[in-house]
């Protein structure tokens, strides 16, 4: 059932996305921004944990979860070392799943053409 309900969850998230990206003239990189924030803001509201339990995969594989590991991160830090914790929280949080990312965009960029939405 866990399988189940994190398949859906995050096909649900994925779908929401699509249809922003299909019904308005949102880029991909403004609705991405927008989960990432959405991530960190249902963190800071403490919505997101709860929903990550639930859901687990579904919630945490998106960008809804790295938007609250960014946050998570900045609370750590600003714990610990104050006002420099929010400039530093979240990198120290996030840097193997930042790193990845621009490891695999750039391979991604140099095997396929990117093409940009039309307005």
């Amino acid at each position: 059932m866990q399988y189940v309900i994190a398949f859906v969850t995050g096909g649900m998230i994925c779908a929401l996305s699509q249809i922003l990206m299909e019904k308005t003239k949102m880029l991909p990189g403004r609705i991405m921004v927008l989960l990432v924030c959405l991530g960190a803001i249902l963190g800071f509201v403490g919505i997101y944990e709860p929903f990550s339990q639930w859901a687990q995969a579904g919630a945490n594989v998106p960008l809804l979860g790295f938007g609250n590991n960014l946050w998570k991160g900045v609370k750590e830090m600003v714990d610990k070392k104050g006002f420099i914790g929010i400039f530093l929280g979240g990198f120290k949080n996030c840097a193997a799943g930042l790193s990845a990312a621009l490891v695999f965009s750039y391979i991604a960029s140099l095997l396929c053409q990117p093409k940009m939405k039309k307005h």
